[in-house]
């Protein structure tokens, strides 16, 4: 008994080791630090992306022009193309890292350079646009103008990924995925046309956007720089330490601040957006009415649905608008439009003929499917007259027919391809020779003009 038990204690000790050693193999390939460039080379890396003059100049100038005719031309490959050899990511990263390590000449000579970049690339853009003959607003455009929290969160992962990188002696090739990824450059652009087309709103959207990439890679850098333990800077009069952790400390609540606004309001848009996508789909759609179109407007809560078709009642609409409730949209607007009452509310925006020809199209094929509806009936109706008469045709041949069933059908077989044809079974009390079967069958062809007919006896 003895042994069984130092034997089970053994095998429990083993197991025990085993797993302890396989969870510290699984933990060793997640550490950093022993991978850890060293803190002068880091910072000496960030610090020379961050200086805007020269060759960084003027490659930021060229990449903005190749971003915006990308946008321009709505070609994807050339933005990323841009964003590539976009310098912008140098002075973000240079403000998480001044910030994560107290070094306030870096924090200014980042700030300072971060907004002659900025600068320089609006106005490259604009200038760009103002004078680019295209001035549509194609979907890459369209698509830097209303930010969602994945682009929060892409941002600061990617802040991670580039600092990560940036602080490792393997540096690999991930900086050129994190400038793809953290898309700096089609923001800018976007916010140069908005600038140059006098749309205030596209302006807004995408320098919004632009705005939460830099917090949140900024943010990004500070955390990945404590993690990673980088020298804290001390200065050697005290009273200009304290003022220099003052002002760092206000920089970083200035980052984290708007970033927490910035990832809340994201948040509750992405919300609103998914709520009035479910109430639409869900409680919006009526029988005798076509949803023409639906816009949703997260920011201001405003639902706006156009319906073609029938008048809606005033009963139909408060009912729905009571219904928004049960979906956790009660704080919200609803405005419905019906008919072309909506073509008149958009007299003046430059949607009003696709408007208009999506309106049409749409009635045109309701008017269709009508149509070939009405004929369907019709033809079903025509069947059963025409069953009738030759029940009573047949009966009078054939006292003993007990009811006959008569519809359309395809035949479809090896030698026949989807052939329409007519089905026809005869039920008799008795059962008929085979010559009286094929009388009855020719006498039907004849009879409905009809040489492909299926007829099948039943006793």
């Amino acid at each position: 008994m003895l042994s069984d038990n130092r034997l089970h204690f053994n095998c429990k000790a083993y197991f025990r080791g085993m797993m302890s050693s396989m969870i510290n193999n699984i933990l060793q390939k997640f550490k950093l630090l022993h991978e850890k460039e060293d803190a002068e080379v880091i910072i000496e890396s960030i610090d020379r992306g961050v200086v805007f003059r020269g060759t960084n100049l003027w490659v930021l100038i060229f990449a903005i022009l190749i971003a915006s005719l990308g946008l321009n031309l709505n070609a994807t490959a050339v933005i990323i193309g841009a964003m590539l050899i976009s310098p912008l990511m140098g002075p973000i990263m240079g403000l998480g890292l001044s910030a994560g390590i107290n070094d306030l000449s870096l924090l200014r000579k980042s700030f300072l350079n971060y907004m002659v970049a900025t600068v320089t690339a609006l106005a490259t853009s604009t200038l760009f646009f103002l004078i680019s003959p295209l001035n549509e607003a194609h979907s890459e455009i369209l698509a830097r103008t209303a930010p969602t929290v994945y682009d929060v969160l892409i941002a600061f992962f990617g802040g991670l990924a580039g600092i990560v990188a940036t602080g490792s002696k393997q540096k690999g090739n991930v900086l050129p995925g994190v400038a793809i990824a953290t898309a700096l450059m089609p923001p800018l652009c976007t916010a140069g046309y908005g600038i140059a087309t006098f749309q205030l709103t596209y302006f807004v959207g995408a320098f919004y956007l632009f705005i939460i990439n830099t917090v949140f890679i900024a943010l990004a850098t500070f955390i990945a720089v404590r993690f990673l333990q980088l020298p804290f800077k001390h200065l050697p009069d005290e009273n200009a330490e304290k003022k220099a952790r003052r002002i760092i400390w206000v920089i970083v609540l200035i980052t984290l601040l708007p970033s927490i606004y910035f990832g809340y309001d994201i948040v509750q848009r992405d919300k609103f957006q998914k709520k009035a996508t479910v109430f639409i789909e869900t409680e919006a759609k009526f029988p005798n009415d076509y949803l023409l179109n639906k816009k949703i407007d997260a920011k201001a809560k405003v639902i706006t649905l156009t319906y073609g078709g029938q008048e809606l009642p005033a009963q139909q609409i408060a009912l729905l608008k009571q219904k928004m409730i049960d979906f956790g949209l009660g704080d919200a607007q609803l405005n419905i439009h019906q008919g072309f009452a909506y073509l008149a509310a958009t007299k003046n925006s430059n949607e009003e003929d696709e408007q208009a020809t999506q309106l049409s199209q749409l009635l045109k094929t309701k008017d269709e499917e009508l149509h070939t509806l009405h004929l369907k009936i019709d033809s079903i109706n025509h069947m059963g007259d025409a069953s009738m008469q030759l029940y009573n045709e047949l009966k009078i041949q054939y006292p003993d027919l007990l009811g006959i069933t008569m519809s359309s059908a395809n035949i479809v077989s090896s030698l026949k391809k989807n052939e329409p044809a007519v089905l026809i079974v005869l039920d008799f009390a008795r059962a008929k020779p085979i010559s009286e079967k094929k009388k009855i069958e020719g006498w039907l062809k004849v009879r409905l003009s009809q040489s492909n007919i299926d007829v099948v006896f039943r006793k």
